[in-house]
């Protein structure tokens, strides 16, 4: 079988079909035991379902064999261009822009020369009650990476000792 829906696609097709049946992204990550972050950015195509999950997913939405197909698939992760043209993740964009240079030199202070990791990773995002107005609180959570350069000249020399 040829999939002929791309994760794009079927991100579009799973939107729809959420707001079609009326299922929450929390009743939707609850019904296969995920982080709801996790699980939004799944189904939007960025991390790849178990066949399990893709089956409940299916299921929950009216989804047939070729989504669920696709669901399991590797995802080629940050590939939509066109994402940086909503508003909303835009202003992400923005806030890294600005804020990013300051994170990277803050990060370096306390942990040292090393990243934060997007892969050993959690998010949550929330809302918190202001008299001026509600705000959106965004946490990363990621383990810190210290850069480990390796000599492969002194590797030798030990593995030789």
């Amino acid at each position: 079988m040829t999939n002929t829906l791309s994760k794009a696609d079927l991100a579009e097709v799973i939107r729809r079909a959420r707001a079609r049946h009326g299922v929450s992204w929390a009743k939707i990550a609850e019904s296969i035991g995920k982080d709801p972050v996790w699980t939004v950015a799944a189904l939007l195509g960025q991390h790849p379902l178990s066949s399990a999950d893709a089956a409940t997913v299916a299921s929950l939405l009216g989804l047939d064999d070729e989504a669920v197909a696709v669901l399991q698939m590797m995802p080629y992760r940050g590939s939509d261009d066109t994402m940086a043209k909503d508003p909303t993740i835009y202003r992400f964009y923005e806030a890294l822009v600005v804020y990013g240079p300051a994170i990277k030199e803050l990060i370096h202070e306390e942990f040292g020369d090393g990243i934060m990791s997007a892969i050993n990773f959690q998010m949550s995002v929330e809302r918190r009650p202001d008299p001026g107005g509600d705000r959106v609180v965004v946490t990363f959570d990621g383990k810190f990476l210290d850069y480990a350069w390796k000599h492969s000249a002194v590797q030798a020399e030990e593995v030789v000792k």
